[in-house]
């Protein structure tokens, strides 16, 4: 199966949960590695090995079937690619950057499954989009960690429609869509990296995240920077260190590079991304690689240290042990000394995004009272 589809393949145990010993195999020795890992978790059930698609979107439908007929379903759309856990993702709705005929396919395909299958409660069916091809991930005929997510968003309960059909009830459930919303909400990850000692706070296809933030704003860009902030990624104000992994993901940055540093904030790189940065006329600070600087180069270990840096975007080239090694220094690094991180380039770009859109955000508490951006 592997010569024909070839690497990376997603490598995946049955019967576990939040993705416990799922791994993408990039090259035969990890394959090896990682069947073995599959294998120990649920040796008396298959191992299932499907091809891993990059630069795919992930979406989600959750929703309530009757009888196989589905009473509302809403959409919402992964901010990183498919290749991070969906209890990690991060996750708007309504959904901001899919094509309407990719939303049209989807609602279909999702009828089609909840007929087929004569759903009768709650579900949730996971999708990959690429070029308006959508195909299938799984279906679970039950609800997911989004379904208390979405529906607060919409403002309909559905938890107790699904229990009204659950035990064959009329539910109360008005239809609603929700590109008609007056809000968006934006769900942020939570994780538990500062409390593990020699943790890489790297996402990937096993869930990290032990717990979630919800927040709704006017618009995408005041939701994220809610959800950014109450997930402990707090706006920089000093300087961005970047390392950012392959040639694409150095593109996708290239643009947002320059508005960064136009808004006021230092950038410092690893060397090959400051190279590239440079050579785009990006002003840039290059830094030496953990355990590589010299008289005339900068630590980037120090630069965390002493709070020259507040924000740390490290992107690994991919998810190999031995790509992990210098990168997760950096990590680790910023991790212990309360740094904000961020391992995903398409946060990071969404991030760039809104901080550019409202350079004066921020943040008010008062007691009593919800937190209210201005």
């Amino acid at each position: 199966f592997v010569s024909t589809v070839g690497f990376p393949v997603l490598v995946r145990p049955s019967y576990v949960l939040s993705g416990a010993a799922m791994n993408v195999a990039y090259d035969r020795v990890s394959l090896d590695q990682y069947l073995s890992m599959a294998e120990t978790a649920s040796p008396d059930y298959p191992v299932v090995v499907s091809e891993f698609l990059l630069g795919a979107r992930e979406i989600e439908l959750d929703g309530i079937a009757q009888n196989g007929e589905i009473l509302t379903a809403i959409v919402s759309e992964h901010i990183e690619n498919a290749g991070v856990h969906s209890g990690d993702a991060t996750m708007v709705v309504p959904a901001q950057k899919l094509y309407v005929e990719t939303i049209r396919r989807i609602r279909g395909a999702g009828h089609a499954i909840a007929k087929g299958l004569r759903l009768n409660g709650p579900f949730n069916i996971q999708f990959l989009a690429r070029s308006n091809h959508i195909q299938v991930i799984e279906c679970n005929a039950r609800a997911a960690r989004s379904f208390p997510f979405v529906s607060k968003v919409v403002g309909l309960n559905l938890a107790d429609a699904a229990t009204s059909v659950m035990i064959g009830k009329a539910p109360r459930l008005a239809r609603i869509n929700e590109d008609d919303l007056p809000h968006v909400g934006v769900k942020a990850a939570l994780f538990s990296f500062t409390r593990l000692s020699g943790v890489d706070p790297v996402l990937g296809v096993e869930m990290s995240s032990t717990g979630e933030v919800g927040c709704i704003a006017k618009d995408f860009e005041s939701a994220y920077m809610l959800a950014m902030e109450s997930s402990k990624v707090f706006r920089p104000k000093k300087g961005i260190l970047v390392s950012a992994g392959s040639e694409p993901e150095k593109m996708k940055f290239l643009p947002w590079a320059k508005k960064l540093t136009d808004l006021g904030l230092k950038l410092y790189a690893t060397e090959g991304t400051a190279a590239y940065l440079a050579e785009h006329g990006v002003e840039v600070t290059p830094v030496a690689w953990p355990g590589e600087s010299t008289a005339q180069s900068l630590d980037p270990l120090e630069l965390i240290r002493r709070k020259e840096v507040d924000l740390v975007v490290n992107i690994p080239k991919n998810l190999q042990r031995d790509e992990l090694t210098r990168g997760s220094i950096i990590r680790q690094a910023a991790t212990s000394f309360g740094c904000s991180v961020i391992t995903n380039m398409e946060k990071m770009i969404a991030y760039a995004a809104a901080i550019t859109y409202y350079p004066d955000f921020a943040v008010t508490h008062r007691p009593g009272h919800l937190p209210q951006y201005q």
